[in-house]
């Protein structure tokens, strides 16, 4: 029998670092008993992407895998290249591994479907839909739920595309047939199915709270006055006007702070049917006598933008779209020197850090680092200064933004075409992200060239296919400073 513990990775979807509360008890219990990234970001705030750098502990222009490849138009800037190791190959020598729901780590063969695989694949794709034929059930959503955006291909030709608006309805099928209760029965099958001759791994990928909005009794009715923050429903006048040729402007705009009353009230109750399937499945560890000897990561491969900054989904830089939950809970025997950390924290150090703790060898050329020394309380900073975000467009390289965060500062570079908009936010004093710093240059002109500097070093490095000409400010200011509004 090995020594090693059982490690579960718990994953949302779209699931924001502020939408925990009162209708999270089980994620509230399991976080009280984690140490808690309180700053934690996704490495790209869309699916795929950060899937994939979460998976591999690099950024997704190490990787390849930039955009979600729903066609074969731009197909090869979908996957992640086969000369990455992923965490499923790293468990599979010691641990009994499992996947279960949504599997969005994107790579050609598919890695369900690699004859010499040894992790067992329930993946959602595919079997869910089977699920619902054979019982006669209908699929959440639908064309009501579905609405229409222009997207560029190449950069050049427009082509139609249907995506999710937050659209609300009752799914009157039940929680054993809505997405996330089928990925539940799975994870607890898989429980109950281990070897019991190894350490066990379970990789649950949860699909909620990601639309469409259209969930069960009671979740769906459960939440009546959820508290909008301030920013929900407005367009700040100085935050970038290209997220207008995006998905996030393009459907979120038209909708009122009123509207997103509703909206609001259904996404936290569908947090609250998160939470609900992550009490069960904590509970079927407790049963098992498993919980005491497992490593709990609980994470959300990127956040949502719910309205904030008048936006819907994610795909952009805000806080809300790139800002995740992240808590690790350790087996009994380890006592961590604290209960979190306020370092900036990427989804790429996940995987160094359970390579770290597992005693796992970890693959070559990680942009991550361990987070270890500072939860063993061995170091109280991290060896480095900044992180880095990028978003290459939604089914197609298209709209393009890059972010940098030193500190309580966050550079975002944002371009349509040949447009580049520049926006500088201070976390300390402005968390909301409602006063674009950008336009002062007499005050930060400075500190925006060095990050620019940084960014551009950055993008060199990992193989950017994108640069960021040296004049990018002074065009920006020459372009835009007319439009501005102190």
């Amino acid at each position: 029998m090995s020594s090693k513990p059982n490690v579960v990775v718990i994953m949302a979807d779209q699931l924001r670092w502020d939408a925990l509360g009162p209708h999270t008890p089980n994620l509230n219990r399991l976080k009280a008993e984690s140490f808690v990234m309180e700053r934690a970001y996704c490495a790209s705030p869309l699916c795929v992407p950060a899937r994939g750098s979460f998976f591999t502990g690099k950024y997704p222009n190490v990787t390849g895998s930039l955009i979600n490849p729903w066609t074969e138009q731009e197909k090869q800037h979908g996957m992640v290249r086969p000369d990455h190791t992923n965490w499923y190959r790293l468990l599979e020598d010691e641990w009994d591994s499992w996947h279960t729901g949504k599997q969005h780590l994107f790579t050609e063969p598919k890695l369900e479907q690699e004859p010499d695989s040894r992790t067992y694949w329930l993946p959602l794709e595919g079997r869910y839909e089977r699920f619902l034929k054979a019982q006669g059930k209908r699929k959440p959503g639908g064309a009501a739920f579905q609405g229409i955006v222009p997207e560029l291909v190449y950069g050049k030709l427009t082509r139609k595309r249907n995506y999710s608006i937050p659209t609300t309805g009752k799914y009157e099928e039940g929680l054993e047939n809505f997405y996330d209760g089928f990925i539940l029965n799975d994870s607890l099958e898989a429980i109950r199915g281990r070897d019991r001759s190894k350490p066990f791994a379970l990789s649950a990928m949860f699909l909620a709270p990601h639309p469409p909005l259209d969930i069960p009794e009671p979740w769906y009715s459960m939440i009546r006055d959820a508290k909008l923050p301030d920013n929900v429903g407005v367009w700040y006048e100085n935050q970038s006007p290209l997220q207008l040729y995006n998905l996030t402007g393009k459907l979120g705009a038209s909708y009122t702070r009123d509207d997103w009353q509703n909206i609001w009230n259904v996404y936290l109750g569908l947090v609250a049917l998160l939470d609900h399937c992550i009490g069960e499945l904590v509970a079927e560890l407790q049963r098992q006598d498993m919980y005491d000897d497992t490593l709990i990561v609980f994470a959300s491969d990127h956040g949502e933008m719910l309205g904030s900054h008048r936006l819907w989904q994610k795909m952009c830089m805000y806080e809300e779209a790139v800002r995740t939950p992240l808590f690790l809970k350790f087996p009994a025997g380890f006592r961590a020197a604290a209960s979190g950390t306020s370092e900036l924290v990427s989804s790429v150090d996940v995987l160094p850090t359970l390579c770290d703790y597992l005693g796992i060898e970890p693959p070559d050329g990680m942009s991550g680092v361990s987070l270890m020394p500072l939860i063993r309380g061995e170091r109280s900073r991290l060896e480095r200064e900044r992180i880095f975000i990028q978003f290459d467009g939604n089914g197609a390289r298209s709209n393009f933004q890059r972010c940098i965060i030193e500190g309580d500062w966050k550079l975002i570079v944002d371009l349509f075409k040949d447009e580049t908009f520049i926006e500088l936010y201070d976390a300390a004093s402005d968390p909301s992200e409602t006063n674009n710093r950008a336009f002062r240059p007499e005050q930060h002109r400075k500190r925006i060239e060095a990050m620019l500097a940084h960014l551009r070093g950055h993008m060199r490095s990992t193989g950017d296919l994108l640069n960021i000409p040296a004049d990018a400010y002074d065009r920006f200011l020459a372009d835009y400073s007319a439009f501005h509004t102190s």
